[in-house]
């Protein structure tokens, strides 16, 4: 893939420098060791405790090939990383998100692995995760980064609640449609007890990749390469449902900010993210009883979700980019990512990992999440440049807008596909 810069129309003189090979001067321990910076987005205790202890255990075994561990953070990683690009000080090995690393492959910020990655790491990862970190046109396009974590939104649901309104307990062998997840959420609104929580402060992401069941896209791409917006039957099926269930009183919450009201029985079933079972297991009081579910399906039964795994990169610039790849397979073993994996309570990508008994059991719903990672597959916007903009500028406040009725289900189209196709299209020019 030829390396362009990024049209966002903020870069700077130094991001083309960049883009024309600059890179920054080899570091050199004093004792003549390879330094590679490895930049972890990990925040839970028990994640940063999985991520900092494979680390030493490298450094341990590799003296030659020193990695020091620096923390950075979910709340502004494309921010610092576009920055550390243009400044020429980015870390060699770069922890971030499949949906983040679009405008970086393209820009020529992040190394193609395609011929730096062993047999074993790229055989242990089926093809629909590397489609995630997989960019551009021509022979398949380039690989971006290793996605190694995954996380299928679930429903969390008050056992108590949905006995008591005797609804039938979907499993991942027969799940709810969308309808009936409609008829158990009204059946189980009464009293002061809301049937769904939807934390919507950041209602895109939840929505895209539910809508997959449905077939539900959202991003269409040309045989010019280009992608338009369309908001078809298929694309309107879950926001239609969320906005039929959702308590009006969460719209503007995050995950975490509903789980008091879920304790105290204000909201039967909560759709979150898999790894939120860590703050149920740690915050829910004594004797509370609860369950995960998977998420409703489409038509046929179809589970499928739009995911964007964690990911792991190396930095185009870097002077250790064979050094990086070694860690990575070191890293990302079957052991240890099923270690990394129960540190941010999510699933690993690899199916040797996915295997592990540990991922099997009932105890916390592990079971239920890892039978569905076979229908995880990449979001429908993982490659489409612009998309963190279009997300943040457009799609969001239009979401939200129509969950809380301020508009329409045409005017959220209108507005993500007029408004929205204008910010896209600075980026395909």
């Amino acid at each position: 893939m030829r390396r362009r810069t990024l049209l966002t129309g903020t870069l700077t003189g130094a991001a083309a420098a960049l883009g024309a090979g600059c890179a920054p001067a080899r570091r050199r321990a004093s004792g003549g060791a390879a330094v590679l910076r490895f930049q972890s987005l990990a925040w839970q205790k028990e994640s940063v405790e999985a991520n900092k202890r494979l680390v030493a255990e490298w450094n341990a075994a590799h003296p030659g090939i020193r990695v020091d561990y620096v923390q950075g953070s979910w709340d502004s990683v494309h921010d610092q990383l576009l920055t550390s690009f243009e400044g020429g000080e980015a870390p060699d090995i770069i922890h971030d998100a499949a949906d983040d690393l679009a405008d970086f492959a393209y820009g020529g910020y992040l190394a193609d692995l395609r011929g730096l990655l062993p047999d074993r790491l790229k055989d242990a990862i089926p093809a629909h995760s590397w489609a995630t970190t997989t960019f551009g046109d021509g022979d398949g396009g380039g690989v971006y980064g290793v996605p190694f974590l995954q996380e299928p939104r679930v429903i969390i649901a008050n056992r108590t609640l949905l006995e008591r309104a005797r609804v039938r307990i979907p499993s991942v062998r027969a799940p709810w449609s969308w309808a009936e997840f409609e008829d158990a959420a009204r059946a189980l609104t009464r009293g002061g007890t809301y049937g769904v929580a939807w934390p919507l402060k950041d209602p895109v992401a939840a929505t895209l990749g539910l809508a997959l069941s449905t077939g539900g896209r959202v991003f269409h791409r040309g045989a010019d390469g280009k992608v338009t917006v369309r908001f078809d039957a298929a694309d309107r099926r879950v926001p239609r449902a969320i906005a039929r269930t959702a308590a009006k009183s969460t719209l503007g919450m995050g995950g975490s900010d509903t789980l008091p009201g879920f304790f105290g029985g204000k909201y039967a079933m909560l759709p979150l993210g898999f790894s939120y079972r860590q703050q149920l297991v740690q915050q829910a009081p004594e004797g509370f009883a609860w369950t995960v579910l998977p998420a409703p399906a489409g038509p046929g039964g179809d589970q499928r979700q739009g995911v964007s795994p964690q990911t792991l990169s190396i930095a185009q610039d870097s002077p250790y980019k064979r050094e990086a790849a070694r860690f990575l397979d070191f890293f990302l073993r079957p052991r240890n990512m099923v270690r990394l994996a129960r540190g941010d309570w999510m699933l690993p990508t690899g199916t040797g990992a996915l295997r592990d008994r540990a991922l099997h059991t009932a105890e916390h719903g592990w079971a239920t999440g890892t039978a569905l990672a076979a229908q995880l597959r990449p979001a429908p916007a993982l490659s489409v440049r612009g998309y963190p903009e279009w997300k943040d500028k457009v799609a969001t406040p239009a979401f939200q807008e129509y969950y809380s009725g301020a508009i329409g289900m045409d005017g959220l189209r209108e507005r993500l596909i007029e408004d929205g196709g204008l910010v896209l299209a600075r980026y395909q020019r």
